[in-house]
């Protein structure tokens, strides 16, 4: 287990999936199971931003199963109509790639597959970006999926955060599968344990759909960078600015 770090400020992430071009939520995963939100997500993430959010978390889901970008048109017109920082995964599995977004103004990309696959790759990026690259760990039941969750794997979560505690990558971003996109709450527990086995800063997401949530996850002694939220935002079942204010407390 880690030393105790210094608890900080929470970060609230709203989250814009992108699906054909459009602002989507999936139901744990499946691509079948996709509601559309906005057909604008420009319009979508200047909402968010009115909303007081200093950062987005950005998907390409077409890119994730396609193993490049697919969105990039919205993603870039986001980047060039907000002022604020964003993370994107889905698609990110080479260096050209990375630094296709770094140069468009994207703050942070996600690597997620590449992680499993190719971890030379995400050592070698957040040598050369230093503080521009996270660690997408999706996770059924604690085992790794790849390749929009569509690949199964044997890696542990646990296992598989640990061997990038030296790469300096600027934050884990852990997915529970099983519960994004079906308000059911988040895997706390699971969560918890991550943050607590590595030193790498911890991103909750999946399942966060109300106040308590937020309150659980701040409460489970465990330090971390951030909590994403998609569906609950969309519904109405979580409002943004009283999330980012409660985090920020």
């Amino acid at each position: 287990m880690c030393a105790a770090r210094e608890r900080g400020v929470v970060i609230f992430y709203p989250a814009i999936d992108l699906k054909d071009g459009k602002c989507v939520r999936l139901l744990r995963g499946e691509m079948q199971a996709a509601t559309v939100f906005n057909d604008d997500p420009v319009t979508q993430a200047r909402t968010f931003v009115d909303a007081g959010c200093d950062w987005l978390h950005l998907v390409d889901l077409n890119g994730a199963f396609a193993g490049r970008p697919v969105n990039a048109a919205p993603v870039e017109t986001i980047l060039e109509s907000v002022p604020v920082s964003a993370q994107l995964g889905g698609g990110i599995r080479s260096l050209e790639t990375i630094e296709h977004w770094i140069n468009c103004g994207l703050s942070r990309v996600i690597l997620g597959t590449a992680a499993v696959e190719d971890p030379d790759l995400v050592r070698t990026a957040a040598r050369i970006f230093p503080g521009a690259v996270a660690v997408g760990i999706d996770a059924r039941s604690g085992k790794v999926a790849t390749r929009g969750w569509a690949k199964e794997t044997d890696v542990e979560t646990a296992d598989l955060a640990r061997r990038f505690e030296d790469a300096g990558v600027a934050a884990i971003i852990y997915t529970d599968i099983n519960r994004d996109g079906a308000m059911q709450g988040p895997n706390v527990p699971a969560t918890v344990a991550l943050a607590q086995a590595v030193s790498i800063p911890v991103i909750a997401s999946g399942g966060v759909s109300r106040m308590e949530d937020l309150a659980a996850l701040k409460a489970g002694n465990a330090v971390l960078n951030g909590v994403i939220s998609g569906r609950a935002i969309y519904d109405g079942a979580l409002d943004v600015a009283e999330a980012i204010a409660f985090l920020r407390a």
